[in-house]
């Protein structure tokens, strides 16, 4: 048997993982599953109903952990004055300069933003940012001319959701680490946006199921109870 089956072996004494539970039990079942040498993301996994070919059913969001996401993110910024960026915060901050490395290859961040006015520009390299979900967008905030919150808001933990080709959505909560009541408090906030990111006129059943793992682990279903509003 490989390490994963013996976790996963360990995994299902602690539960019975054919069950649904309320977010916070299953938050603390999770915290029960054995833990790995590294510090595993803890993420929420949605499936949902809404028609992913049709453009205006599109999910997609942002919202602040209240405790953080637990990863140094990495925030690079487009503009024109760079310094003024390096100073609130950023890592990396220039715009034909960066434009140029990120044409050669280079994407050693986590996050760009950027100014409305670098926008213009910015544009030209959407179809190298944009596969690899990098690309500012003022639905997410992070094409801002307030650099210094732009930066800050990242950095404290806010997290964006974008649904996929398959209609689900996986959103990272945190880190085993977090005591559990971190995580349910960061879980809660995601669960709510995603539910309130439900497109206008959606008649069907728009959350179908949701679990929360972590990355080694196996995933523990939530009750229906706790979406079924949305």
């Amino acid at each position: 048997m490989d390490k994963r089956s013996k976790r996963y072996r360990s995994a299902i004494q602690a539960a019975d993982l054919t069950k649904e539970y309320p977010l916070k039990e299953a938050v603390d079942i999770l915290a029960k599953f054995p833990k790995t040498k590294f510090d595993e993301t803890v993420e929420l996994s949605f499936r949902l109903g809404v028609d992913p070919a049709q453009g205006d059913q599109m999910v997609r969001g942002t919202t602040p952990l209240p405790n953080g996401s637990g990863k140094k993110v990495r925030v690079l910024v487009f503009t024109e004055d760079p310094d003024k960026a390096i100073a609130a915060g950023a890592d990396f901050a220039g715009l034909k300069d960066m434009m140029t490395k990120i044409q050669e290859g280079w994407m050693d961040f986590d996050v760009a933003i950027a100014t409305t006015a670098a926008m213009k520009e910015v544009r030209s390299i959407a179809r190298v940012l944009g596969p690899k979900g990098l690309m500012p967008n003022p639905k997410s905030g992070t094409v801002t001319d307030d650099i210094a919150a732009g930066i800050k808001a990242v950095k404290a933990g806010r997290v964006e959701f974008k649904m996929d080709k398959t209609a689900g959505i996986g959103v990272g909560v945190g880190k085993r680490s977090f005591t559990p009541q971190q995580i349910l408090e960061n879980a809660a906030a995601v669960l709510d946006a995603v539910g309130k990111a439900k497109p206008n006129g959606f008649k069907g059943h728009y959350i179908k199921s949701i679990t929360i793992s972590s990355s080694m682990s196996p995933g523990v279903k939530i009750a229906s109870s706790e979406f079924n509003k949305f």
